[in-house]
């Protein structure tokens, strides 16, 4: 009986995501206990036939695609959602590799933890090449995701919430509280995000506990151009927006007590700016305070 759906959504991804889906089939889970969805999103690539393809070679798996014309990244999570069977719902991206054992953790922890509403694990970037000088963990974050929190299963503190590559929660909770915004997430190639924060806060608001399972690893592909400075610029000025679209739908003042921390933010850049040009790690301060001044843009909604 299939316990865990794992849902896949695609947008003109078909080299990437027969890769992710090549990476799900040496799972150590027990094939009858999970299925593999996948929601097309108007690709307009080679994303059936890979599907196809990928059903034909593995008629072990339970595996399924689904097509969502609504474009964007939240409709097509909540047609996977929809159209799943699983109690447990793990959600990763098509530019991804998982590990063996990504199934079993979250399959074990849901049926461990009962009282747990929602989950992440961690997150690896996967990059093609040498990543350039002025990349720090702080500008790696809104390029990769990445999520390391070490070895121990554990609960994730007031200010952490699981990345959108890599989550998990269980169907009574979509139940309980809805599933994801489509005001919030990517919508062809526009960069808004804040969906996934938008839907954990609403778990944690209602007082359930997410937790961080080290178990669950994907390893999140970087390809050369997302170290571009254009689209540098524009994801980060993105994250801003959808901050600002975020904390408004939640009313005002949420919005305001998020551009105080967002003076916060300035002082602990400014200072590590300052640190990284004594070290003589000029350019890694340059492009911290880059990303600062783009998030900032698009929260105050300059144009």
């Amino acid at each position: 009986m299939v316990k865990l759906s794992i849902i896949i959504a695609t947008y003109n991804r078909a080299q990437n995501l027969a890769r992710t889906l090549r990476s799900l089939t040496g799972q150590t889970l027990d094939s009858n206990l999970f299925e593999i969805v996948v929601v097309n999103n108007n690709s307009q690539d080679d994303t059936e036939t890979v599907c196809s393809k990928f059903a034909d070679d593995n008629p072990q798996l339970n595996f399924k695609m689904v097509t969502e014309t609504e474009q964007g990244l939240s409709h097509a999570r909540n047609a996977g959602i929809k159209n799943s069977i699983g109690e447990y719902i793990a959600i990763i991206d098509d530019d991804e590799e998982v590990n063996d054992d990504f199934a079993k953790s979250y399959y074990d922890f849901f049926e461990k933890y009962t009282e747990v509403a929602a989950a992440g694990g961690q997150i690896i970037p996967l990059y093609e090449y040498e990543p350039p000088r002025w990349l720090t963990k702080y500008t790696e974050r809104p390029i990769s995701g990445t999520l390391r929190m070490g070895s121990k299963i554990k609960e994730m503190g007031k200010n952490r919430f699981p990345g959108g590559g890599n989550m998990g929660i269980r169907r009574s909770m979509v139940e309980k509280y809805g599933a994801f915004n489509p005001e919030l997430g990517r919508t062809g190639k526009s960069l808004l995000a804040g969906e996934e924060k938008d839907l954990f806060k609403r778990l944690r608001d209602g007082g359930e506990k997410i937790f961080y399972i080290p178990g669950a690893i994907i390893y999140h592909i970087i390809p050369k151009e997302k170290f571009s400075d254009a689209y540098f610029d524009r994801l980060t000025k993105m994250s801003g927006v959808s901050e600002r679209v975020r904390t408004m739908n939640e009313g005002e003042k949420s919005y305001k007590k998020r551009l105080v921390s967002e003076v916060i933010k300035w002082e602990a850049t400014l200072i590590l700016a300052l640190w990284y040009t004594l070290t003589f790690r000029r350019i890694k301060g340059k492009y911290l305070i880059r990303m600062r001044w783009n998030v900032t843009q698009g929260l105050i909604d300059m144009q």
